[in-house]
């Protein structure tokens, strides 16, 4: 139920936003981009999705080394689009993308543990860019602008995610999946789903183990590449803008883009961050000189992005999920 308020709530507040800046003007900034500049502002986000999916690759054991990349990215996209589309906090693709590559002879333990791990990364790597766009943000726009105390309460937020994830990378070390059925158990709960997985739990946790003992080059080496990735962001961010006729540096491309993903990570309680987004991305870009129009504009196009990506994903899930990959496997197997 409290969904579905918040869902009604970003509904009031999108609409809002753009009845106060007016349809005709935002329209009037859209028709500055044409079809073949929608492409050319799509390929960092393609960019970025091919970066990710090598980072998941390079956790992957040994098993999944053989998987082929093309067919891994599609496994990644299908997942992230039941993430963007599911009430789970972007975490519900995620089982799907280890199910998937059971498909490929890759023990689910290996499979899991490869997601776990590669999400850890990721996320590493976005406060990694968060931290960086924040210490642009100070750099660009001086101690004396109001946007300081913004950046200020994201810096603090972002503090409190960095112990986060630190917590979590040591509740991997100790058993992730084990903590959790112990935690379930001290509190009395029966639930038969995880009683009856117990001992696969327990495998996955001891992959995750072995995979912090014994392959940290290749754990730094996927952080980096997720960086990378966050980068390709940026592009983004540069291309809109300068598509609406802005003027913008890469360092405050960089900047925008890493507090956008703060803004949208920070809302994501809100069933496609509505209304929380779209207002922070305006205020992020008025903060650095844009006008509101800009904003909105640049929060607009960036749906774009996300419903093309939506579109993308599902193709990828029906592909995988219709047995698309077994058809696969029986044509490259040697007669």
């Amino acid at each position: 139920m409290l969904r579905y308020f918040l869902l009604v709530l970003g509904l009031a507040v999108l609409g809002l936003l753009v009845w106060h800046i007016g349809p005709g003007n935002i329209y009037a900034a859209a028709s500055q981009v044409g079809p073949v500049t929608l492409l050319i502002i799509l390929i960092p986000s393609v960019l970025m999705y091919a970066i990710e999916a090598y980072g998941w690759k390079v956790v992957l054991g040994p098993s999944g080394k053989a998987v082929p990349f093309l067919r891994l990215l599609t496994i990644r996209t299908a997942g992230e689009v039941v993430n963007m589309t599911t009430p789970t906090a972007y975490l519900g693709g995620e089982p799907l993308k280890a199910y998937l590559l059971k498909k490929h002879n890759v023990p689910i333990a290996e499979g899991a543990a490869s997601v776990v791990i590669a999400k850890t990364t990721m996320t590493i790597a976005e406060v990694c860019f968060i931290l960086t766009g924040i210490a642009l943000g100070f750099l660009l726009l001086g101690t004396g602008n109001s946007a300081v105390q913004t950046i200020t309460a994201a810096l603090v937020s972002v503090g409190l995610l960095v112990c986060s994830i630190a917590g979590f990378v040591f509740i991997q070390h100790r058993g992730l999946f084990a903590s959790i059925l112990s935690l379930v158990r001290k509190l009395r709960l029966r639930i038969q789903a995880l009683e009856a997985q117990e001992a696969h739990l327990r495998s996955i946790d001891q992959t995750i183990r072995n995979f912090y003992d014994h392959h940290r080059k290749a754990f730094f080496a996927s952080v980096g590449v997720c960086f990378l990735g966050w980068l390709a962001e940026s592009l983004e961010v540069f291309g809109i803008i300068y598509f609406l006729g802005g003027s913008v540096s890469f360092l405050a491309a960089i900047s925008i883009g890493a507090l956008a993903a703060f803004i949208k990570g920070g809302s994501f309680f809100i069933p496609g961050s509505l209304g929380a987004q779209d207002a922070g991305y305006m205020l992020l870009l008025q903060a650095f000189g844009y006008s509101d129009v800009t904003g909105i504009t640049f929060a607009l196009l960036r749906r774009f992005r996300e419903l093309v990506w939506i579109a993308i994903g599902l193709l990828c899930l029906a592909m995988v999920g219709k047995g698309g990959l077994n058809r696969d496997q029986r044509v490259e197997s040697p007669s």
